[in-house]
């Protein structure tokens, strides 16, 4: 899994990130060049090539976002169960497990009741809810918020065994993140992710590394951030999740001031520190849908999406093909635009069931 592969990459090219983030950056729409090992501009021609600018955008991520934690928060999940519901075909569990030292995440797991009496293994998905500050993962699993949000209920009862975690400072939610040694919401909230990964690879009747990721609006981009550091992650399905930080809100200048937009810390503070300068962010989509690579991803993005332009997602879906058709498989990026506002249509989430189906089972 590329969590393994993180310290490694950035160990290899580490004259060329240096280059990199010291003078210059490569050009976030042309991701088929890197820097090598003179610090020059070069081609990527080769799968290995492509593996030097990989470092350098998993370098850039954790410049904004704060480093990756390593094998010191690995520590036992230690998973307390609150409450179990029967939901007909599955369970649901209310649990806890503890991501880190000091550090507990409520989560949902719901479990259809044939693999539960291992009668048959089930493919996993991470199931990442949507911003409510109310309900939090409640709305995924189908107890309340809008229509069309509860996948990980859905997904249960077409087999699969969904979990779904909390996002830091929503809802109930509320770690400390500066006593826990994050800059950013965001890797708090990979790194839960990560962990929650962990979880679902203890569970009887579970297939292994091999699992799938879905998310709309802010678990759209949850979605990618998270696959991005874990190559368990075989399908990634993101909803109104993403357009590029060029283009977000037109570029409107107040939604890059602190506590806004993206600068929020339950995302990534540090992105104030471009405002008025978004070109200078030293990473972007483009990089981050390139970096998940041969995997299969699904985008939907609305044509009427007020949040995030589908024009920008044609753009960064653009750049990223291009590393799709390196690794071989140009098929595996799809990208969708229903006729809806910020909102995951039927079609749109029986589309995305379809690649589970297909890629998972």
């Amino acid at each position: 899994m590329r969590l393994a592969l993180v310290p490694a990459l950035l160990a290899v090219c580490g004259s060329a990130v240096a280059a990199e983030t010291a003078t210059r950056k490569l050009e976030r729409d042309k991701l088929l060049q890197f820097f090598d090992a003179r610090g020059e501009i070069a081609p990527v021609k080769t799968v290995a090539d492509w593996q030097q600018r990989l470092a350098s955008i998993l370098a850039a991520m954790q410049e904004i976002m704060g480093p990756l934690p390593g094998p010191e928060k690995r520590c036992p999940l230690d998973v307390k169960i609150d409450e179990e519901v029967d939901c007909g075909s599955y369970v649901r569990r209310l649990l806890t497990y503890q991501s880190e030292p000091g550090g507990r995440v409520p989560a949902y797991l719901l479990i259809p009741k044939d693999v539960l009496a291992g009668t048959r293994q089930a493919s996993a998905i991470l199931c990442l809810h949507p911003t409510s500050a109310d309900l939090g993962h409640k709305v995924v699993v189908g107890l309340g918020g809008k229509a069309n949000r509860n996948y990980a209920h859905e997904l249960a009862l077409r087999g699969f065994v969904t979990l779904a975690p909390s996002y830091p400072l929503l809802a109930g939610y509320q770690p400390d993140l500066a006593a826990l040694g994050y800059a950013s919401g965001t890797m708090k909230a990979i790194w839960d992710n990560l962990r929650g990964l962990d979880l679902l690879e203890t569970l009887p009747n579970v297939k292994r590394g091999s699992v799938g990721v879905i998310g709309h609006s802010l678990g759209g981009h949850n979605s990618v951030y998270t696959a991005v550091f874990d190559e368990r992650i075989k399908v990634i399905v993101s909803s109104c999740g993403l357009d590029s930080y060029r283009d977000y809100m037109g570029g409107n200048p107040k939604v890059w001031e602190r506590e806004k937009g993206w600068c929020q810390t339950r995302y990534m503070l540090r992105l104030a520190d471009y405002a008025g300068r978004l070109q200078d962010i030293p990473f972007d989509f483009h990089e981050l849908i390139g970096a998940l690579a041969p995997r299969v991803v699904f985008i939907s993005a609305p044509i009427r999406d007020s949040n995030f332009k589908w024009e920008s997602v044609d753009r960064i879906a653009a750049a990223a093909g291009e590393v799709f058709a390196l690794h071989g498989a140009p098929q595996n990026l799809i990208v969708e635009h229903p006729d809806s506002e910020h909102d995951f249509p039927d079609e749109m989430r029986e589309k995305a069931y379809g690649l589970f189906v297909r890629y998972l089972k």
